[in-house]
C-alpha cells in the first residue's frame, strides 16, 4: 500500500512557516514554481550529465524533459541539476581519472539539497558508474536512465562499429591496405546519430548492467537513443521514481548481492567490457556489498557469450534491440538456472517476472546457449607472480590459439616509450613476442587510461599478423579486441612485479589455468627491485589527491575514503 503520510526528506527544507522554510521556498519560486508544489509532494532530483563536450550525452537535455513529464504525472516535483560530465572521446588524460571526482559531485549534490529520490541520466562510459557510486553512498530511491546507443554505423555498404572499426581501419592504414582518404571518409558514417557507442563497448555494457541489476527500467540496455521508445522509457521512469519515494524503496534494496551476481553472469553472456569489472566492484563497495575478482571468475567464467556483437562478433546494438534485447539474453540464462529470479527491480517486478516469456526474434544476433559465440565468455581472472592481486582478460575478444602462450617480453616503460618504439624497424619483435606496457595504471598514468590494447607494429601487420599477447596495468576500450591482459595488480607505479619486467624475459599466460607468470627467479627480481624507483608524484591539484588515495584495480579504483554508504541525512541549516 502506498504510504502518502510519511514525512519526506524535502520537507526539512520546504515545510513549515519559519524563516528557513520561507527562504527555501521563496528563492525557488523565482523560477515560476507555484506555492502548492511545496505541499509535501516528492521532490525528484534529475541528475544530468548532459554536455556538448560529451557527444554520447549531448541529447540528455531533451531526455530530461521526458523524465519531468513522468514525475509531474505521478504527482512529484522534478528539479534538474548538473554534474561534471565525462566524455570518453574528448577528455584527457582519461575520463577514468575523474570518475571518483564525479561520484563525489553527485553524492554531495544529492545530500546537500532537498531531494527525496533521484533519476540518474547517463550515457558515456564513466558517467554510469560515477553517478551510481555517488547515489549508492546516499542510499535514496534511485532509477538510472541510459541515453541509448547510436544508430548502426554505415560505410560503403557495410555496418561499422564505433571504436571497433577505428582500431581495425587504423591497422589497415598502417599495413598499407587502406588509403588515408578512405579512413577519414568513415568518420561521419561511424557516428550517424545521437547516442553512445553502438558496439558492446563500455557504454553499452554499463547500460546492460543497469538493466541486469534492476536499477533501470526494462529495455534500458538497447533502445537506440533516437528511437521514440527511449523517451517513453524516460517518462515511465519519472512516474516510477515518485512511487519508489512514497514506498521508501532505496537503492540498497535493489543493489543486493544477488543483483550483482546476476549482472556478472549477464556480462559474460553479452561479451561485456572488461571495464565493467572495475565499475561493478566500486559500485558494490559503495552500497555495502563485498564484491571481488574471485566473484567475477567464479560466477562468470563458464558463462557462454551468446550475443554476437562487435567487438567480439558481427552485429551492433540496434540489431540487439530488434532481436529482443537484454530480456531475451536473461531468459536464456534463466532457463539453465544461472539467474536469481526473485531479485527485485525498480519496476516493482522481479527479474523473473520481467523476463518470463521474453522472445528472441533473431537467433543470429542472440544465439541459443547450445550454439554460443564463445563457450566461456565471462571475464577470466589471472594470477601469478606477475599479477599476485589479479589481472583480467576477455576471452570472447581474444584469439583462442594465444590463450596458452609463452613468449619473450618486449617492454614499453610508458605510453610515450611505446609510441616512440613500436614502429622502429630495428625493434626485436615477432608474432610470438609478448608486448608489455608499464606505468599506465591508476597511479601511473594517472587514471588508468584505455591504452592497453597497444596496436601492433606496422611491420608485423604487413606480414599478416592480426593479434599478439599484450599485458598492461592499463585498461582498454570496451570496443577494442585482442588477446590483451589488463588491470595488472599491483600496477608498476605501485611497485608491482610489472615494474621489473625487462626485454627478453619469458612470460607465460595460461587462461584455462588462470595463470600469468614472469619466468624470472625470485633472486633476480629481488636484485631488480633494489634498483627500482617509484615515479615522482604529481605536484598538487586533483591529480595529487587521486594518486595518493586511489585503490588498485582489484578494488575497483575508488578512493579509499569513499568506500561505503554514508546515507543522506538532513544537513544542518545554512542560515
Amino acid at each position: 500500500m502506498t504510504d502518502t503520510k510519511r514525512k519526506l526528506r524535502s520537507e526539512a527544507w520546504f515545510g513549515g512557516e519559519g524563516k528557513n522554510a520561507f527562504m527555501h521556498r521563496s528563492w525557488m519560486k523565482n523560477q515560476g514554481i507555484p506555492a502548492d508544489a511545496f505541499d509535501g509532494r516528492p521532490v525528484i532530483g534529475i541528475c544530468n550529465t548532459w554536455s556538448e563536450l560529451t557527444p554520447c550525452n549531448a541529447h540528455l537535455r531533451a531526455l530530461a524533459d521526458h523524465v519531468k513529464r513522468g514525475v509531474y504525472e505521478a504527482g512529484g516535483l522534478p528539479l534538474e541539476f548538473p554534474v561534471m560530465s565525462l566524455g570518453e572521446s574528448n577528455m584527457r588524460p582519461t575520463a577514468m581519472l575523474f570518475r571518483n571526482l564525479v561520484s563525489m559531485d553527485v553524492e554531495e549534490s544529492i545530500r546537500g539539497n532537498p531531494i527525496d529520490g533521484v533519476i540518474l541520466l547517463v550515457g558515456c562510459d564513466k558517467t554510469t558508474p560515477a553517478l551510481l557510486m555517488g547515489a549508492a553512498s546516499c542510499n535514496l530511491p534511485t532509477i538510472t536512465v541510459s541515453g541509448g546507443p547510436m544508430l548502426n554505423g554505415k560505410f560503403r555498404g557495410q555496418d561499422i562499429g564505433s571504436g571497433t572499426h577505428v582500431w581495425k581501419f587504423a591497422e589497415e592504414v598502417k599495413a598499407g591496405r587502406m588509403p588515408v582518404a578512405d579512413f577519414l571518409a568513415a568518420e561521419q558514417g561511424q557516428s550517424r546519430s545521437a547516442g553512445s557507442c553502438m558496439t558492446m563497448g563500455t557504454a553499452s555494457t554499463m547500460a546492460s548492467m543497469v538493466e541486469a541489476l534492476g536499477i533501470g527500467m526494462p529495455d534500458n540496455a538497447a533502445i537506440p537513443a533516437v528511437d521514440s521508445r527511449r523517451g517513453v522509457l524516460a517518462q515511465m521512469a519519472g512516474r516510477q521514481i515518485v512511487d519508489l519515494v512514497r514506498r521508501d524503496v532505496k537503492i540498497s534494496d535493489i543493489l543486493t548481492r544477488q543483483a550483482f551476481e546476476n549482472a556478472i553472469r549477464v556480462n559474460g553472456a553479452i561479451g561485456g567490457s572488461t571495464n565493467a569489472v572495475l565499475h561493478l566492484i566500486a559500485i558494490a563497495n559503495r552500497v555495502g556489498v563485498d564484491l571481488s575478482l574471485e566473484d567475477w571468475d567464479r560466477l562468470g567464467r563458464d558463462v557462454p557469450t551468446i550475443v554476437d556483437l562487435m567487438p567480439s562478433g558481427r552485429f551492433l546494438m540496434e540489431d540487439f534491440y530488434y532481436a529482443g534485447g537484454l530480456a531475451a539474453v536473461m531468459a536464456s540464462l534463466d532457463e539453465v538456472g544461472l539467474l536469481h529470479r526473485d531479485v527485485m527491480t525498480v519496476s516493482d517486478k522481479t527479474i523473473g517476472e520481467l523476463i518470463d516469456g521474453a522472445p528472441n526474434y533473431n537467433r543470429e544476433v542472440i544465439r541459443p546457449l547450445s550454439e554460443p559465440l564463445t563457450d566461456q565468455g565471462g571475464i577470466s581472472i589471472l594470477r601469478g607472480n606477475l599479477a599476485p592481486n589479479g589481472a583480467v582478460i576477455k576471452p570472447s575478444a581474444a584469439t583462442p590459439e594465444l590463450m596458452q602462450h609463452r613468449g619473450k617480453a618486449v617492454v614499453f616503460e610508458n605510453i610515450e616509450h611505446y609510441y616512440a618504439r613500436i614502429d622502429d624497424p630495428e625493434l626485436d619483435i615477432d608474432a610470438s613476442s609478448v608486448m608489455v606496457l608499464k606505468n599506465c595504471g591508476p597511479r601511473g598514468y594517472p587514471g588508468m587510461a584505455e591504452v592497453g590494447n597497444m596496436p601492433l607494429p606496422a611491420k608485423l601487420l604487413k606480414q599478416g599478423v592480426s593479434d599478439m599477447v599484450r599485458i598492461s596495468d592499463a585498461r582498454m576500450s570496451g570496443t577494442a579486441y585482442g588477446t590483451v591482459v589488463l588491470h595488472v595488480a599491483p600496477e608498476a607505479a605501485a611497485g608491482g612485479a610489472l615494474a621489473l619486467v625487462r626485454d627478453g624475459d619469458l612470460i607465460e599466460i595460461d587462461v584455462a589455468g588462470r595463470r600469468l607468470e614472469l619466468l624470472v627467479s625470485d633472486e633476480e627480481l629481488a636484485i631488480r627491485r633494489r634498483d627500482w624507483k617509484p615515479p615522482a608524484p604529481p605536484e598538487g591539484g586533483y591529480q595529487s589527491l587521486y594518486v595518493e588515495r586511489v585503490l588498485q584495480a582489484d578494488k575497483g579504483c575508488d578512493f579509499d575514503f569513499l568506500v561505503g554508504r554514508r546515507d543522506a541525512g538532513i544537513p544542518r541549516h545554512s542560515h
